[in-house]
């Protein structure tokens, strides 16, 4: 804007943030209501993860789309002064405001009462599905509405980022899991097990509050460790949880034990076990010397006042926390120290692998990532350590380090219908990316035993070569473990979909209003010792 032109309409509008679903969306898809083939009456999408490089990681585990629901789909979201917003907005942004389909939201104000005009059919949140399957659908109700469809997927492809965080968050239950496992853990009942072996301590390090509650309700779907205050907001607003669903301990910074100066760091310590007497507190303690502070301080000159946080009618632990170092090495120097001074308390499991008093443990909280903690675990356990003796904390690496690339998630149209009755199987196969291309019509979500033989010709197969026959050939997309297959082209039976509606014309059936208890225990499944015996806290026997 120069200087001799006018004030833009724009500059005159109020400052407050407020959702406004029409400006939830790419800039590009406000002109798309022009671009469809005249007389079509219905746009019918899916969302789905192409794969993963990460090696093992074949599978997600499905969260995060209720509240996308709940936070910006639910109940009247258009209205005049939103639609008059968007105008101004849009008018300004591509200098035409022919440009702005206002006629087609103040329809949906009018006809719909500002409700949207579409239904979403998705996999019950929680479930472990393997990639490249249809996680959910979507398609508008109203004819006059086929634009809606994807306009709307720039707001719920965004389901990327707590559906990846679950997903990573699970695959590090998983390893931790196997390691107690391996070196002896017999209990898997609330507090004990993996529930509390992986600590959320994400908030400072995601890009937004918002980020940070969603992110971090995903991890609580895995486990009850959480520093994120915001994840149990939105576990209790947006995913019904009855009482709170994270918890936490009284616990040091660096700020809180250099106060005192570097000659007085064991009184900071002291100060530690003396104002928090009972219960579990947690110590960071590389200020200066994590070696001297294990063997000298914790282990002789505090070491009475940790052993006497057990007693009669009381239960206390000191968790002591390494901050820099190699993670495996410091580990495994610190339980060697920890274990000499100890010693007269120690125990070993039943797989005969050491592990420390009750009232005293370890967490690392720096470098943790699903491939650190295996080779932390792993190196713990060759020394003859129980995994027991562990808890980790993940900040950046739990609710950050993922992109939606990370499972290659995508949005794509399958299948589109005319006035005139004619329909179109829609799909995209690039000849210069094999991976992305798509499926084609409606959907379902089936049990791979539902077509126990199927014909080759039903089968899906890419094209093969430049020349192949473009979009594949056959319906059936099997999953790699053969447990699941998406039908494609229509040929589903909709009584055996997986895929359940959780969302019609701006309200979401009782029925599919997921709780956090119920993710969870669906998000367990799967999760078993090396004998096959359930190794989780969230399933009700």
């Amino acid at each position: 804007q120069g200087p001799s032109q006018p004030a833009p309409a724009f500059a005159a509008m109020p400052l407050g943030w407020t959702d406004n679903i029409i400006l939830s969306s790419d800039s590009y898809k406000v002109s798309h209501w022009k671009q469809y083939p005249a007389g079509t009456k219905t746009v019918y999408s899916y969302f789905e993860s192409r794969g993963c490089e990460r090696v093992g990681w074949d599978s997600v585990c499905f969260f995060g789309l209720q509240y996308f629901i709940k936070r910006y789909l639910q109940g009247q979201v258009v209205t005049k002064e939103k639609i008059e917003e968007a105008e101004i907005i849009y008018g300004e942004h591509f200098g035409d405001k022919d440009m702005f389909y206002k006629e087609g939201w103040e329809y949906i104000l009018k006809e719909h009462g500002g409700r949207l005009p579409v239904v979403i059919k998705a996999v019950p949140e929680g479930t472990v599905i393997p990639n490249k399957m249809v996680l959910f659908t979507m398609e508008n109700t109203d004819p006059k509405c086929f634009w809606l469809t994807n306009f709307l997927e720039t707001l719920l492809v965004q389901v990327w980022y707590p559906m990846s965080v679950c997903s990573n968050s699970r695959y590090q239950k998983l390893s931790i899991t196997q390691a107690l496992d391996k070196t002896g853990t017999d209990s898997w009942a609330i507090p004990g097990g993996s529930v509390f072996k992986l600590h959320d301590f994400g908030f400072r390090g995601v890009s937004s509050v918002e980020s940070a509650a969603i992110g971090g309700c995903a991890h609580l779907v895995n486990f009850l460790g959480t520093d994120t205050v915001a994840s149990m907001v939105c576990a209790k607003k947006y995913y019904n949880a009855t009482h709170i669903s994270g918890h936490s301990i009284p616990a040091s910074e660096h700020s809180t034990i250099t106060s005192w100066g570097a000659e007085g760091e064991l009184d900071a310590f002291k100060n530690m076990l003396e104002s928090y007497p009972t219960g579990l507190v947690a110590c960071v303690s590389d200020s200066y010397d994590i070696f001297r502070a294990c063997g000298e301080y914790w282990g002789d000159k505090l070491k009475d006042m940790i052993k006497g946080r057990i007693g009669e009618g009381k239960f206390g632990r000191l968790v002591v926390r390494p901050d820099s170092g190699d993670p495996a090495t410091t580990c495994k120097k610190i339980l060697d120290i920890l274990f000499e001074k100890f010693a007269e308390d120690c125990t070993t499991t039943r797989t005969g692998h050491k592990q420390l008093p009750d009232y005293i443990r370890v967490i690392q909280g720096d470098g943790v990532d699903y491939e650190s903690i295996p080779k932390i675990l792993d190196t713990l356990a060759a020394a003859g350590y129980a995994a027991e003796n562990m808890v980790f904390g993940s900040g950046g690496a739990l609710l950050q380090k993922l992109n939606r690339d990370t499972f290659k998630c995508a949005f794509k149209c399958s299948f589109i219908e005319f006035e005139s009755g004619e329909v179109r199987e829609v799909f995209k196969d690039p000849i210069t990316d094999k991976g992305k291309s798509s499926k084609k019509g409606r959907l379902t979500l089936q049990l791979a035993s539902d077509f126990p033989s199927p014909a080759a010709a039903d089968v899906y197969k890419p094209r093969e070569g430049d020349t192949g026959v473009v979009g594949g050939t056959g319906f059936l997309h099997f999953s790699p473990c053969k447990k699941y297959v998406t039908v494609a082209s229509g040929k589903g039976d909709p009584a055996k979909d997986l895929l359940v509606e959780v969302f019609r014309n701006g309200s979401i059936p009782k029925a599919a209003d997921w709780d956090l208890g119920a993710i969870r225990a669906r998000a367990e499944e799967g999760i078993v010792t090396a004998d096959g015996k359930p190794a989780g806290a969230f399933i009700k026997a």
